[in-house]
């Protein structure tokens, strides 16, 4: 079976033309190898770091202590804060998921998460660096698939709150 045809690729690329991203759905790809970082999605497509939109998945917990999966779209330029993250999104605090908790919530492995096509809605948050660019690349839920969106176009498929999610006056960029 090729990258294409996974069970999660097919999902993204048809919720993708369900939510009239056609070229989107149209533009995903398979990498000759798997990407799991930024900088090797980067590498591999020959975008900037920046132009990745990283989808990060973070165990939360509201004040009574109810646990959510919160997913953060960052910049592959820099690191999200998770005090930052928490705070946007409403959360008492967020921390690293282990990849059990990442597959639980969102169905696709670490390194391959897509900004959709999870069992249920995710609580997402949208970097405003990734404005940036005119193109972003994510993840289309496998570790080899990709596919081009804008900032713009994320925020709309997603239903995502646009932040910076590295902190005010800390850009934590490498």
């Amino acid at each position: 079976m090729s990258s294409l045809e996974h069970p999660a690729v097919a999902k993204v690329t048809a919720v993708l033309a369900e939510a009239g991203q056609q070229s989107a759905a149209d533009g995903v790809r398979v990498l000759p190898a798997e990407v799991r970082t930024a900088a090797q999605a980067a590498e591999a497509l020959g975008v900037p770091v920046g132009a990745i939109a990283n989808s990060l998945v973070f165990r939360a917990r509201t004040a009574d202590g109810t646990e959510a999966a919160l997913l953060a779209l960052t910049s592959g330029a820099h690191r999200a804060k998770e005090s930052r993250l928490a705070e946007l999104a409403g959360f008492a605090e967020a921390g690293k998921a282990d990849a059990a908790f990442v597959r639980e919530h969102t169905g696709q492995p670490i390194g391959g998460v897509a900004p959709v096509g999870h069992p249920a809605k995710l609580v997402t948050l949208v970097d405003t660096a990734l404005r940036e660019y005119p193109e972003v690349w994510a993840a289309a839920g496998h570790p080899k698939s990709v596919f081009p969106t804008t900032f713009d176009d994320l925020v709309e498929l997603t239903g995502g709150t646009p932040g910076d999610l590295a902190g005010e006056g800390e850009d934590g960029r490498s």
